[in-house]
């Protein structure tokens, strides 16, 4: 079994700071990841993103487009080696937040899929336009 824990906090922490290089640098070069926010952000049919490269491009928009509800506040992840999940409960401290279940399938110690699953409030803010194109 491959050792997964790393790249929760090393994710989490690119995301906080908005650090594009830390965070393609957890990805496989032929990575993908969906997420309805794809559809949202890149227009056209499918939430899907294929190959790191691409991927840069998508996660450079989702850190200039965040809205204050994407905050960081998660449960403990989950794993069985390969793949690793956690969730971003809508109950935070703070108050309701964006809530996400981040999936990923790790190969040769890098994110290869990722796949994000939105819950009500999340959903409701792509709707609303908080996370804007």
């Amino acid at each position: 079994m491959q050792k997964t824990e790393h790249i929760v906090e090393a994710w989490d922490t690119a995301l906080g700071a908005k650090d594009l290089d830390a965070a393609m640098a957890l990805y496989h070069p032929d990575a993908t990841l969906e997420s309805p926010l794809v559809r949202h952000l890149l227009g056209g049919e499918e939430g899907i993103v294929r190959g790191r490269e691409n991927l840069r491009g998508f996660v450079a928009k989702v850190f200039a487009n965040q809205p204050a509800k994407r905050r960081r506040f998660r449960n403990a992840p989950l794993t069985d080696g390969t793949r690793l999940t956690w969730e971003y409960p809508r109950q935070s401290p703070d108050g309701d937040q964006m809530d996400i279940i981040e999936m990923m399938e790790i190969e040769d110690g890098l994110i290869r899929r990722h796949r994000v699953y939105w819950g009500w409030v999340g959903v409701g803010m792509l709707s609303s336009g908080e996370h804007s194109r």
